[in-house]
Protein backbone atom coordinates (compact mmCIF):
# COMPACT_ATOMS: atom_id res chain seq x y z
CA UNK A 1 0.00 0.00 0.00
CA UNK A 2 1.24 3.49 -0.86
CA UNK A 3 1.55 6.08 1.89
CA UNK A 4 -0.08 9.43 1.08
CA UNK A 5 0.09 12.70 3.03
CA UNK A 6 -2.11 15.76 2.62
CA UNK A 7 -1.28 19.35 3.58
CA UNK A 8 -3.78 22.22 3.35
CA UNK A 9 -2.97 25.91 3.10
CA UNK A 10 -5.58 28.63 3.43
CA UNK A 11 -9.25 28.72 4.25
CA UNK A 12 -11.99 26.43 5.57
CA UNK A 13 -13.06 25.85 1.96
CA UNK A 14 -9.68 24.32 1.19
CA UNK A 15 -9.93 22.07 4.24
CA UNK A 16 -13.32 20.77 3.08
CA UNK A 17 -11.94 20.03 -0.39
CA UNK A 18 -8.77 18.35 0.88
CA UNK A 19 -10.83 16.05 3.07
CA UNK A 20 -13.13 15.15 0.18
CA UNK A 21 -10.19 14.49 -2.14
CA UNK A 22 -8.55 12.29 0.52
CA UNK A 23 -11.67 10.12 0.65
CA UNK A 24 -11.26 9.39 -3.07
CA UNK A 25 -8.17 7.28 -2.33
CA UNK A 26 -9.19 3.61 -1.80
CA UNK A 27 -8.27 2.33 1.64
CA UNK A 28 -7.10 -0.98 0.17
CA UNK A 29 -4.48 0.81 -1.96
CA UNK A 30 -3.46 3.87 0.09
CA UNK A 31 -2.84 4.61 3.73
CA UNK A 32 -3.08 8.22 4.94
CA UNK A 33 -0.05 9.32 6.98
CA UNK A 34 1.36 12.51 8.49
CA UNK A 35 3.41 14.80 6.27
CA UNK A 36 6.63 13.90 8.09
CA UNK A 37 6.04 10.12 8.12
CA UNK A 38 8.06 9.41 4.95
CA UNK A 39 5.11 9.33 2.49
CA UNK A 40 5.30 7.96 -1.03
CA UNK A 41 2.95 10.73 -2.20
CA UNK A 42 2.60 14.33 -1.02
CA UNK A 43 -0.53 16.29 -1.96
CA UNK A 44 -0.41 20.01 -1.16
CA UNK A 45 -3.63 22.03 -1.50
CA UNK A 46 -2.54 25.63 -1.97
CA UNK A 47 -3.83 29.11 -1.29
CA UNK A 48 -2.85 32.29 -3.11
CA UNK A 49 -4.48 35.09 -1.14
CA UNK A 50 -1.08 36.53 -0.19
CA UNK A 51 2.51 36.31 -1.34
CA UNK A 52 3.28 34.42 1.87
CA UNK A 53 0.90 31.65 0.80
CA UNK A 54 2.90 31.20 -2.42
CA UNK A 55 6.17 31.10 -0.48
CA UNK A 56 4.71 28.57 1.96
CA UNK A 57 3.93 26.21 -0.93
CA UNK A 58 7.55 26.33 -2.15
CA UNK A 59 8.79 25.78 1.39
CA UNK A 60 6.56 22.72 1.79
CA UNK A 61 7.86 21.19 -1.44
CA UNK A 62 11.43 21.63 -0.18
CA UNK A 63 10.44 20.05 3.12
CA UNK A 64 8.80 17.11 1.33
CA UNK A 65 11.98 16.46 -0.65
CA UNK A 66 14.04 16.43 2.54
CA UNK A 67 11.63 14.00 4.18
CA UNK A 68 11.25 11.68 1.20
CA UNK A 69 13.63 12.51 -1.71
CA UNK A 70 11.88 10.05 -4.02
CA UNK A 71 8.36 11.02 -2.96
CA UNK A 72 5.81 12.04 -5.60
CA UNK A 73 4.63 15.66 -5.12
CA UNK A 74 1.28 16.91 -6.44
CA UNK A 75 0.17 20.55 -6.13
CA UNK A 76 -3.51 21.54 -6.36
CA UNK A 77 -5.60 24.54 -5.32
CA UNK A 78 -5.68 28.26 -6.06
CA UNK A 79 -1.94 28.76 -6.57
CA UNK A 80 -1.90 25.77 -8.94
CA UNK A 81 -4.62 27.37 -11.07
CA UNK A 82 -3.07 30.83 -11.08
CA UNK A 83 0.57 29.95 -11.76
CA UNK A 84 0.87 26.32 -12.91
CA UNK A 85 4.03 26.88 -14.97
CA UNK A 86 5.77 28.64 -12.08
CA UNK A 87 4.94 25.74 -9.75
CA UNK A 88 6.09 23.25 -12.35
CA UNK A 89 9.57 24.80 -12.16
CA UNK A 90 9.89 24.12 -8.42
CA UNK A 91 12.39 21.25 -7.99
CA UNK A 92 10.60 18.14 -6.78
CA UNK A 93 7.11 18.93 -8.11
CA UNK A 94 5.74 16.12 -10.30
CA UNK A 95 2.11 17.07 -10.91
CA UNK A 96 0.19 20.36 -11.03
CA UNK A 97 -3.61 20.28 -11.29
CA UNK A 98 -5.80 23.30 -11.94
CA UNK A 99 -9.35 23.93 -10.80
CA UNK A 100 -10.97 21.55 -13.29
CA UNK A 101 -8.70 18.59 -12.50
CA UNK A 102 -8.07 18.58 -8.74
CA UNK A 103 -10.97 16.21 -8.05
CA UNK A 104 -9.56 13.84 -10.70
CA UNK A 105 -6.23 13.61 -8.89
CA UNK A 106 -6.45 9.88 -8.23
CA UNK A 107 -6.57 9.07 -11.95
CA UNK A 108 -3.62 11.36 -12.62
CA UNK A 109 -1.52 9.86 -9.83
CA UNK A 110 -2.27 6.30 -10.92
CA UNK A 111 -0.90 7.09 -14.38
CA UNK A 112 2.07 9.21 -13.32
CA UNK A 113 5.59 8.58 -12.11
CA UNK A 114 8.22 10.81 -10.59
CA UNK A 115 10.23 12.55 -13.29
CA UNK A 116 12.46 15.53 -13.89
CA UNK A 117 9.67 17.48 -15.57
CA UNK A 118 6.31 18.16 -13.90
CA UNK A 119 3.06 17.22 -15.61
CA UNK A 120 0.76 20.23 -15.75
CA UNK A 121 -3.00 20.02 -16.28
CA UNK A 122 -4.51 23.49 -16.22
CA UNK A 123 -7.23 25.29 -18.16
CA UNK A 124 -8.63 28.76 -18.65
CA UNK A 125 -10.67 29.69 -15.59
CA UNK A 126 -13.64 30.61 -17.81
CA UNK A 127 -14.13 26.92 -18.58
CA UNK A 128 -14.47 25.96 -14.91
CA UNK A 129 -18.18 25.62 -14.25
CA UNK A 130 -18.74 22.42 -12.29
CA UNK A 131 -19.56 22.35 -8.58
CA UNK A 132 -18.35 19.53 -6.35
CA UNK A 133 -19.94 19.45 -2.86
CA UNK A 134 -17.27 18.84 -0.23
CA UNK A 135 -16.96 18.43 3.51
CA UNK A 136 -14.21 17.87 6.02
CA UNK A 137 -14.14 14.56 7.88
CA UNK A 138 -11.98 13.18 10.66
CA UNK A 139 -9.75 16.17 11.38
CA UNK A 140 -12.09 18.14 13.66
CA UNK A 141 -15.35 17.76 15.57
CA UNK A 142 -16.77 20.63 13.52
CA UNK A 143 -17.37 19.72 9.89
CA UNK A 144 -16.67 22.30 7.18
CA UNK A 145 -19.38 22.03 4.50
CA UNK A 146 -18.74 23.61 1.09
CA UNK A 147 -22.04 24.94 -0.28
CA UNK A 148 -20.75 27.46 -2.84
CA UNK A 149 -17.67 28.09 -4.99
CA UNK A 150 -16.27 30.90 -7.14
CA UNK A 151 -17.11 34.60 -7.10
CA UNK A 152 -18.71 37.09 -9.49
CA UNK A 153 -17.38 40.08 -7.59
CA UNK A 154 -14.36 41.93 -8.93
CA UNK A 155 -12.61 43.39 -5.90
CA UNK A 156 -9.49 45.13 -7.10
CA UNK A 157 -7.14 43.29 -4.71
CA UNK A 158 -8.44 39.74 -5.07
CA UNK A 159 -7.29 36.79 -7.20
CA UNK A 160 -10.04 34.38 -6.13
CA UNK A 161 -12.25 34.84 -9.24
CA UNK A 162 -9.13 34.08 -11.31
CA UNK A 163 -8.39 30.97 -9.25
CA UNK A 164 -11.90 29.58 -8.74
CA UNK A 165 -14.05 31.01 -11.49
CA UNK A 166 -17.64 32.19 -11.50
CA UNK A 167 -20.00 31.84 -8.55
CA UNK A 168 -21.83 28.52 -8.57
CA UNK A 169 -23.61 26.13 -6.26
CA UNK A 170 -25.88 23.11 -6.26
CA UNK A 171 -29.65 23.27 -5.86
CA UNK A 172 -31.10 23.36 -2.36
CA UNK A 173 -32.41 19.83 -2.89
CA UNK A 174 -28.96 18.44 -3.74
CA UNK A 175 -27.27 20.49 -1.02
CA UNK A 176 -29.60 18.96 1.56
CA UNK A 177 -28.73 15.48 0.26
CA UNK A 178 -25.02 16.29 0.68
CA UNK A 179 -25.68 17.66 4.19
CA UNK A 180 -27.43 14.44 5.19
CA UNK A 181 -24.47 12.43 3.89
CA UNK A 182 -22.14 14.64 5.92
CA UNK A 183 -24.16 14.10 9.10
CA UNK A 184 -24.29 10.35 8.55
CA UNK A 185 -20.56 9.97 7.85
CA UNK A 186 -19.03 12.43 10.33
CA UNK A 187 -21.39 12.36 13.33
CA UNK A 188 -20.28 15.98 13.80
CA UNK A 189 -22.28 18.03 16.28
CA UNK A 190 -21.56 21.25 14.35
CA UNK A 191 -21.53 22.12 10.65
CA UNK A 192 -19.73 25.23 9.37
CA UNK A 193 -21.13 26.47 6.04
CA UNK A 194 -18.32 27.64 3.81
CA UNK A 195 -17.70 28.95 0.30
CA UNK A 196 -15.91 31.72 -1.55
CA UNK A 197 -18.98 33.98 -1.35
CA UNK A 198 -21.30 31.94 0.83
CA UNK A 199 -24.20 34.38 0.80
CA UNK A 200 -24.33 34.18 -3.02
CA UNK A 201 -25.59 30.59 -2.80
CA UNK A 202 -28.37 29.75 -5.23
CA UNK A 203 -28.48 33.06 -7.10
CA UNK A 204 -27.86 31.40 -10.47
CA UNK A 205 -30.45 28.70 -9.70
CA UNK A 206 -33.26 31.08 -8.82
CA UNK A 207 -32.85 30.15 -5.14
CA UNK A 208 -31.28 31.95 -2.17
CA UNK A 209 -29.02 31.46 0.83
CA UNK A 210 -31.90 32.41 3.12
CA UNK A 211 -34.05 29.63 1.67
CA UNK A 212 -31.21 27.17 2.19
CA UNK A 213 -30.62 27.97 5.86
CA UNK A 214 -34.34 27.64 6.56
CA UNK A 215 -34.19 24.09 5.16
CA UNK A 216 -30.96 23.23 6.99
CA UNK A 217 -32.46 24.40 10.26
CA UNK A 218 -34.85 21.44 10.39
CA UNK A 219 -32.28 18.74 9.58
CA UNK A 220 -32.02 15.96 12.14
CA UNK A 221 -28.72 14.67 13.49
CA UNK A 222 -26.82 17.95 13.92
CA UNK A 223 -27.06 20.38 16.83
CA UNK A 224 -25.29 23.47 15.54
CA UNK A 225 -24.83 25.24 12.22
CA UNK A 226 -22.39 28.12 11.84
CA UNK A 227 -21.91 30.49 8.90
CA UNK A 228 -18.18 30.84 8.21
CA UNK A 229 -18.36 34.25 6.52
CA UNK A 230 -20.92 36.40 4.72
CA UNK A 231 -20.59 39.68 2.83
CA UNK A 232 -22.35 42.63 4.53
CA UNK A 233 -24.40 43.42 1.42
CA UNK A 234 -25.66 39.81 1.38
CA UNK A 235 -26.42 39.63 5.11
CA UNK A 236 -30.09 40.53 4.92
CA UNK A 237 -32.23 41.57 7.87
CA UNK A 238 -34.22 38.39 7.25
CA UNK A 239 -31.11 36.26 7.90
CA UNK A 240 -30.30 38.17 11.10
CA UNK A 241 -33.88 37.92 12.33
CA UNK A 242 -33.96 34.22 11.48
CA UNK A 243 -30.95 33.63 13.77
CA UNK A 244 -32.97 34.88 16.76
CA UNK A 245 -35.47 32.00 16.49
CA UNK A 246 -33.35 29.33 14.78
CA UNK A 247 -33.12 25.83 16.21
CA UNK A 248 -29.54 25.31 15.07
CA UNK A 249 -27.90 28.48 13.70
CA UNK A 250 -25.61 29.97 16.31
CA UNK A 251 -25.24 33.68 17.24
CA UNK A 252 -21.94 34.16 15.44
CA UNK A 253 -21.41 36.27 12.32
CA UNK A 254 -18.12 36.78 10.50
CA UNK A 255 -18.55 39.80 8.22
CA UNK A 256 -15.71 41.10 6.00
CA UNK A 257 -15.20 44.87 6.29
CA UNK A 258 -11.74 45.33 4.69
CA UNK A 259 -11.75 49.10 5.35
CA UNK A 260 -13.68 51.61 7.41
CA UNK A 261 -12.86 54.38 4.94
CA UNK A 262 -15.36 54.86 2.10
CA UNK A 263 -12.72 56.14 -0.33
CA UNK A 264 -10.67 52.99 0.20
CA UNK A 265 -13.76 50.75 -0.06
CA UNK A 266 -14.52 52.32 -3.43
CA UNK A 267 -10.94 51.76 -4.62
CA UNK A 268 -11.20 48.15 -3.45
CA UNK A 269 -14.43 47.86 -5.51
CA UNK A 270 -16.36 46.60 -2.51
CA UNK A 271 -20.15 46.57 -2.86
CA UNK A 272 -21.05 48.59 0.23
CA UNK A 273 -20.01 51.60 2.26
CA UNK A 274 -19.21 51.78 5.96
CA UNK A 275 -22.69 53.04 6.80
CA UNK A 276 -24.26 49.75 5.65
CA UNK A 277 -21.72 47.78 7.67
CA UNK A 278 -22.55 49.74 10.80
CA UNK A 279 -26.26 49.11 10.25
CA UNK A 280 -25.67 45.36 10.09
CA UNK A 281 -23.64 45.29 13.31
CA UNK A 282 -26.22 47.39 15.15
CA UNK A 283 -29.07 45.19 13.89
CA UNK A 284 -27.31 42.03 15.12
CA UNK A 285 -26.54 43.47 18.54
CA UNK A 286 -30.06 44.83 18.96
CA UNK A 287 -31.60 41.39 18.37
CA UNK A 288 -28.75 39.20 19.69
CA UNK A 289 -26.80 41.13 22.35
CA UNK A 290 -24.46 38.18 23.08
CA UNK A 291 -23.69 37.48 19.42
CA UNK A 292 -20.04 37.19 18.41
CA UNK A 293 -19.09 39.33 15.40
CA UNK A 294 -15.80 38.77 13.59
CA UNK A 295 -14.33 41.25 11.11
CA UNK A 296 -11.86 40.93 8.21
CA UNK A 297 -9.78 44.05 7.56
CA UNK A 298 -6.94 44.84 5.14
CA UNK A 299 -4.22 47.35 6.04
CA UNK A 300 -1.83 49.13 3.70
CA UNK A 301 -4.00 49.14 0.57
CA UNK A 302 -2.51 51.42 -2.13
CA UNK A 303 -3.53 55.01 -1.53
CA UNK A 304 -4.51 54.40 2.11
CA UNK A 305 -3.11 57.43 3.93
CA UNK A 306 -2.44 57.59 7.66
CA UNK A 307 -5.68 59.55 8.02
CA UNK A 308 -7.59 56.91 6.06
CA UNK A 309 -6.20 54.16 8.28
CA UNK A 310 -7.05 56.05 11.46
CA UNK A 311 -10.60 56.44 10.17
CA UNK A 312 -10.73 52.65 9.80
CA UNK A 313 -9.18 52.17 13.26
CA UNK A 314 -11.63 54.54 14.94
CA UNK A 315 -14.59 53.09 13.05
CA UNK A 316 -13.76 49.55 14.18
CA UNK A 317 -13.13 50.79 17.71
CA UNK A 318 -16.63 52.29 17.76
CA UNK A 319 -18.31 49.06 16.62
CA UNK A 320 -19.57 46.43 19.06
CA UNK A 321 -17.57 43.62 17.45
CA UNK A 322 -15.68 40.71 19.03
CA UNK A 323 -12.43 40.10 17.13
CA UNK A 324 -10.51 40.94 13.94
CA UNK A 325 -8.77 38.96 11.23
CA UNK A 326 -6.10 41.41 10.06
CA UNK A 327 -4.54 41.03 6.61
CA UNK A 328 -1.57 43.06 5.44
CA UNK A 329 -2.13 44.05 1.82
CA UNK A 330 -0.06 41.97 -0.59
CA UNK A 331 0.37 42.83 -4.27
CA UNK A 332 -1.09 40.08 -6.47
CA UNK A 333 -0.40 39.68 -10.19
CA UNK A 334 -3.28 40.32 -12.60
CA UNK A 335 -5.29 42.39 -10.14
CA UNK A 336 -6.23 46.02 -10.69
CA UNK A 337 -4.69 47.13 -7.40
CA UNK A 338 -1.27 45.82 -8.45
CA UNK A 339 -0.98 48.85 -10.75
CA UNK A 340 -2.30 51.43 -8.28
CA UNK A 341 -0.10 54.35 -7.28
CA UNK A 342 0.76 55.62 -3.78
CA UNK A 343 2.04 52.28 -2.51
CA UNK A 344 2.16 52.08 1.30
CA UNK A 345 5.68 51.21 2.57
CA UNK A 346 6.05 47.75 4.12
CA UNK A 347 7.12 49.20 7.46
CA UNK A 348 3.96 51.32 7.62
CA UNK A 349 1.79 48.33 6.70
CA UNK A 350 3.36 46.34 9.53
CA UNK A 351 2.75 49.14 12.04
CA UNK A 352 -0.90 49.43 11.06
CA UNK A 353 -1.31 45.67 11.32
CA UNK A 354 0.18 45.72 14.82
CA UNK A 355 -2.25 48.43 15.93
CA UNK A 356 -5.24 46.45 14.73
CA UNK A 357 -4.00 43.22 16.31
CA UNK A 358 -3.81 45.03 19.65
CA UNK A 359 -7.31 46.41 19.11
CA UNK A 360 -8.54 42.90 18.29
CA UNK A 361 -7.22 41.55 21.60
CA UNK A 362 -8.94 44.37 23.49
CA UNK A 363 -12.20 43.70 21.65
CA UNK A 364 -12.01 39.98 22.39
CA UNK A 365 -11.29 40.54 26.07
CA UNK A 366 -14.20 42.97 26.37
CA UNK A 367 -16.49 40.46 24.65
CA UNK A 368 -15.35 37.69 27.01
CA UNK A 369 -15.88 39.94 30.04
CA UNK A 370 -19.48 40.48 28.96
CA UNK A 371 -20.02 36.70 29.00
CA UNK A 372 -18.97 36.30 32.64
CA UNK A 373 -21.66 34.92 34.89
CA UNK A 374 -23.42 33.19 32.02
CA UNK A 375 -23.91 29.42 31.73
CA UNK A 376 -23.12 28.43 28.13
CA UNK A 377 -22.89 25.27 26.06
CA UNK A 378 -19.45 24.12 24.88
CA UNK A 379 -18.68 21.71 22.06
CA UNK A 380 -15.39 20.02 22.98
CA UNK A 381 -12.77 19.54 20.27
CA UNK A 382 -10.60 16.45 19.75
CA UNK A 383 -7.29 18.34 19.78
CA UNK A 384 -5.12 17.65 22.82
CA UNK A 385 -2.65 20.28 24.06
CA UNK A 386 -0.60 18.74 26.84
CA UNK A 387 -3.03 18.08 29.69
CA UNK A 388 -5.72 20.32 28.18
CA UNK A 389 -8.43 20.29 25.51
CA UNK A 390 -10.39 23.10 23.92
CA UNK A 391 -13.96 23.86 22.98
CA UNK A 392 -16.22 26.63 21.74
CA UNK A 393 -19.47 28.05 23.00
CA UNK A 394 -22.26 28.65 20.50
CA UNK A 395 -21.21 32.32 20.37
CA UNK A 396 -17.59 31.35 19.72
CA UNK A 397 -15.92 31.83 23.08
CA UNK A 398 -12.90 29.53 23.23
CA UNK A 399 -12.62 27.47 26.40
CA UNK A 400 -10.14 25.03 27.90
CA UNK A 401 -10.38 22.20 30.41
CA UNK A 402 -8.36 19.21 31.58
CA UNK A 403 -8.24 16.63 28.80
CA UNK A 404 -10.93 13.98 29.01
CA UNK A 405 -11.43 11.79 25.95
CA UNK A 406 -15.08 11.17 26.83
CA UNK A 407 -15.82 14.88 26.33
CA UNK A 408 -14.72 14.91 22.67
CA UNK A 409 -17.59 15.84 20.33
CA UNK A 410 -20.01 16.34 23.24
CA UNK A 411 -21.77 19.52 24.29
CA UNK A 412 -21.54 20.38 27.97
CA UNK A 413 -22.81 23.29 30.07
CA UNK A 414 -20.48 25.47 32.10
CA UNK A 415 -20.47 28.80 33.90
CA UNK A 416 -17.90 31.58 33.32
CA UNK A 417 -16.83 33.24 36.55
CA UNK A 418 -13.83 35.56 36.27
CA UNK A 419 -10.79 36.64 34.27
CA UNK A 420 -7.46 36.56 36.10
CA UNK A 421 -4.49 38.89 35.58
CA UNK A 422 -3.16 36.72 32.75
CA UNK A 423 -6.38 37.10 30.77
CA UNK A 424 -7.59 33.57 31.61
CA UNK A 425 -11.21 33.14 32.60
CA UNK A 426 -11.88 30.73 35.46
CA UNK A 427 -15.20 28.93 35.49
CA UNK A 428 -17.03 25.80 36.53
CA UNK A 429 -18.34 23.04 34.32
CA UNK A 430 -21.76 21.89 35.46
CA UNK A 431 -21.30 18.65 37.47
CA UNK A 432 -17.64 18.59 36.38
CA UNK A 433 -14.23 19.71 37.74
CA UNK A 434 -12.93 23.27 37.47
CA UNK A 435 -11.82 24.41 34.03
CA UNK A 436 -10.22 27.50 32.51
CA UNK A 437 -11.31 29.66 29.61
CA UNK A 438 -8.50 31.09 27.46
CA UNK A 439 -8.57 34.65 26.24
Amino acid sequence: MKRVAFYTLGCKLNFSETSTIARLFPENEFVKVDFEANPDIFIINTCSVTDNADKKCKSLVNKAMRISPHGFVAIIGCYAQLKPEEIGEIPGVDLVLGANEKFNILQHIQHSEKSLKAQIHACEIESVNTFIPSFSFGERTRAFFKIQDGCDYSCSFCTIPLARGKSRSESIENTLIAAKDLIKETKAKEIVLTGVNTGDFGRHNGESFFELIQQLDVLEGVERIRISSIEPNLLSDAIIEFATTSNKFVPHFHIPLQSGNNKTLKAMRRRYQRELYQEKVEKIKMLLPDACIGVDVIVGFPGETHEDFMETFNFIQSLDISYLHVFTYSERDNTLAADFQDVVPSKERAQRSKMLHILSEKKKRFFYQNQLGKTLNVLWEAEKDGDFMYGFTDNYVKVCTTYNETLVNTIQQFTLNEINESGIVIGRMIESPTFVLLN
